[in-house]
């Protein structure tokens, strides 16, 4: 694979398997207003600010990453709107867009501050947006997030509707709390014009809980569907791991997201840095590259030589296990790598 387009250009990501990196997911931020049940502990121990990256930082960094073929930013967190002064970098990175190099900035959210932000986000070059919303139960959804209320979220996402993003609902799928719930929530958003992704939950952190028992497989919740819906296979790729039916009944489209019954690794096109520059090429891996050293030492040049090593050590695959009595290999929350 030829890892330059045009002379001149620096050499794209490219792993050591022969996957191109198009992908970056950045976490803003490990700090959230809701404290959902599979994503981190009652009582988070959140990182001190001064060891966060500047927005200037991240800008510097995306940069990179733009310049060696990254073609998409997603922007998480945490609940990457709680961040101050967020809409300097989505205003900053949304300038980028259209020019070569990048071509979409996204976000992943909960939501409750797109009353504020959804016109601005729109302004600054934001096309589509991922909501996590589990369950439209009130009791459910405040038993889930450990106190939310679910009409915050609902309030969310009708601002983005009406700024004219289009929203992705995003369900993770924990047995016996919310499987129960997931036809109505997609009802719900189909009438609504939004895409629904399911998430297999994954066993990411230390959040005092026993995995196994939060599991349940996308396999068997299709199985569900189709014995009352009928879904057809559709081929659309959004640049992420969903796979898509559309549901005829509801005329909306579904996705999958299976990393433990349907390992999407091989077509792996993304990297993960939090916020404060730790770049981690797998999720369910540990291996990492401290970006902010480099930048901060060495400048632009050590940046690409640790981009280099991290392409070197990108493993082939995660090594998630939900199996009774199995421990997370991955000691981080999933707030502090980015949903």
């Amino acid at each position: 694979m030829d890892r330059t387009s045009h002379i001149g250009e620096k050499p794209k990501l490219i792993d050591q398997f022969g996957r191109q990196i198009t992908y970056l997911r950045l976490s803003v931020t490990d700090r959230c207003d809701l404290r959902c049940v599979y994503c981190m502990k009652a009582r988070p121990d959140f990182l001190p600010k001064p060891d966060l990256l500047t927005l200037e930082e991240l800008t510097v960094l995306c940069d990179a990453f733009i310049a060696r073929g990254v073609t998409k930013i997603r922007l998480t967190g945490g609940e990457p709107l709680v961040r101050r002064d967020i809409l300097t970098l989505i205003e900053n990175l949304g300038a980028r867009i259209g020019k070569p190099g990048l071509k979409e900035l996204c976000l992943t959210t909960n939501a409750t501050q797109l009353p504020k932000y959804a016109g601005r986000l729109a302004a600054a070059g934001i096309k589509r947006l991922n909501v996590s919303l589990d369950t439209l139960d009130p009791d459910v959804f405040s038993q889930l997030t450990r106190g939310g209320k679910v009409e915050q979220t609902l309030a969310g996402i009708a601002a983005a509707k009406a700024a004219g993003l289009h929203v992705k609902i995003n369900a993770v799928t924990l047995k016996d709390r919310n499987d129960a719930h997931l036809p109505d929530l997609i009802r719900w958003a189909h009438d609504e014009g939004h895409d629904v992704s399911l998430i297999e939950v994954m066993p990411v952190g230390e959040i005092g809980a026993d995995r196994s028992a939060q599991f349940v497989s996308l396999l068997d919740i299709r199985q569900q569907f189709e014995s009352h819906w009928t879904l057809t296979d559709l081929p659309d790729d959004t640049g992420g791991p969903s796979r898509y039916v559309r549901i005829e009944e509801t005329g909306g489209r579904l996705g999958f997201i299976s990393p433990l019954t349907g390992n999407f690794c091989a077509g792996c096109n993304r990297v993960r840095m939090t916020c404060t520059g730790e770049l981690f090429m797998c999720l369910g891996q540990n291996g990492s590259v401290d970006l902010k050293a480099a930048m901060r030492d060495g400048g632009p040049d050590a940046v690409d030589r640790a981009l280099d090593r991290a392409m070197a050590t990108k493993p082939l695959q995660h090594e998630f296990d939900v199996s009774p009595g199995a421990k997370s290999t991955v000691a981080r929350d999933m707030a502090r790598t980015g949903g």
